[in-house]
């Protein structure tokens, strides 16, 4: 008698890896230069408008992807504390990679010495990259293909002077280790992944800044998927808002995250330690996890967190982890993520422009 199949639902397409895993190691990084949302209200509206969010985190003349995300792997594997030869894949994902042709990910292997025994590759979905590379770190040691990988999301500020985008557009992101359950900070319980076809935000080949659909990047994009993602995996799970300590949501500006935390039923201090856009902008591919580092450097065994991400084009990837007593002993191997927030150097415009090269010279 053929076995009946249980109906098709998201209960049914929870993501969870064939032997558990966690998070070993994690590091974040933020350039210490800051451009206030001000100077650009000064320059583009004569300070007649308000602003999205206080400052966004800027790159230095010799920042860019590549070093940013050697950086937060460096940090990783501090926490970690294992040795580079044993991480079996180097993912980054960003939509600001340094090279059209030519990985990030082979430079940020070499450089922790992860190489030539590993897999190496460059993930792009807008602002889920560095998610979508974490998700595929998790069936690669779930699945027992490797003991270690190594994900990153990271990304430089890019914005068309004077738009809308220009005020949140930043630089930063973070660094995840996955690894086996038994060594983790952080086990993944699991993860579940909503995607459709919504064009709310692109940038076309050889286009030098990216366009965006407005206010239609809110509805029905951001909200939309990053409400099904989180709701289909509480549901999957039998949880509530009340059964996580922390929330942390893709972060474009500070409303779009505490509007999704509102309907979902967190409340504003669950969100609280990961809400960082505010102060250094959208990180993009890195605005999910490094939301998740600033929330591991204050959570204690036992709390459990949701993280959902969200990519335009469109999509968001969600996840239940829990924290282990492992992360007691660890988070202060490694700068704080609240450590390179602090450490600020204001900029004016005029610089900005230099460090991102918007000037351009015939």
């Amino acid at each position: 008698m053929e076995q009946e199949q249980a109906p098709y639902g998201p209960q049914n397409e929870i993501l969870k890896p064939h032997h558990p895993v966690g998070i070993v190691g994690y590091g974040a990084y933020v350039p210490r230069y800051r451009l206030p949302a001000s100077e650009i209200n000064r320059m583009w509206r004569g300070g007649q408008e308000g602003a999205p969010i206080t400052e966004k985190a800027v790159p230095g003349l010799d920042e860019d992807v590549v070093t940013m995300s050697v950086e937060a792997a460096r940090n990783a594997m501090a926490r970690a504390q294992i040795d580079p030869r044993e991480i079996r894949a180097v993912w980054v994902g960003s939509e600001s990679h340094p090279y059209a042709v030519k990985p990030t990910s082979t430079i940020v292997a070499e450089a922790i010495g992860a190489v030539p025994n590993t897999q190496a590759a460059d993930w792009e979905f807008a602002c889920k990259a560095g998610t979508e590379a974490m998700q595929a770190a998790i069936g690669f040691v779930g699945s027992g293909m490797a003991r270690y990988a190594l994900s990153v999301g990271m990304d430089t500020a890019q914005g068309r002077p004077g738009d809308a985008l220009e005020y949140t557009a930043a630089a930063g992101g973070a660094a995840l280790i996955i690894g086996r359950a038994a060594e983790a900070l952080a086990t993944i319980e699991g993860s579940y992944s909503f995607v459709t076809d919504t064009p709310d935000f692109w940038r076309r080949a050889h286009a030098e800044y990216p366009s965006h659909g407005d206010r239609f990047t809110g509805e029905p994009a951001y909200f939309k998927h990053i409400t099904s993602a989180a709701g289909a995996l509480m549901d999957a799970f039998g949880r509530k808002a009340q059964d996580y300590a922390w929330a942390v949501f893709h972060q474009p500006n500070v409303k779009f995250p505490e509007r999704a935390a509102k309907a979902l039923g967190f409340t504003p201090a669950q969100i609280a330690p990961g809400l960082l856009s505010g102060r250094i902008g959208n990180t993009y591919a890195g605005s999910a996890v490094i939301g998740l580092t600033a929330v591991l450097d204050v959570a204690r065994p036992g709390d459990r967190i949701l993280v959902v991400s969200y990519g335009s084009g469109a999509g968001s990837d969600a996840f239940d982890l829990q924290v282990t007593e492992r992360i007691e002993e660890a988070r202060d191997r490694a700068p704080h993520t609240e450590d390179y927030i602090a450490r600020r150097v204001e900029i004016d415009y005029a610089t900005y422009t230099r460090f991102r090269d918007k000037l351009k010279m015939s």
